[in-house]
């Protein structure tokens, strides 16, 4: 989706706990949900 929209060079990094001591962490536990970071260029 990102190379669709004008980026190259697309590194999408390690999955990141995110909810930890969240009220939602249950719930992120039960569906493995994780936050990732992107690093990317915009092609001109």
């Amino acid at each position: 989706m990102l190379e669709e929209a004008g980026f190259a060079g697309v590194r999408i990094g390690p999955p990141v706990d995110t909810f930890k001591g969240a009220r939602g962490e249950k719930n992120a536990r039960r569906f493995a949900v994780y936050g990732y970071s992107f690093l990317a260029r915009k092609l001109e």
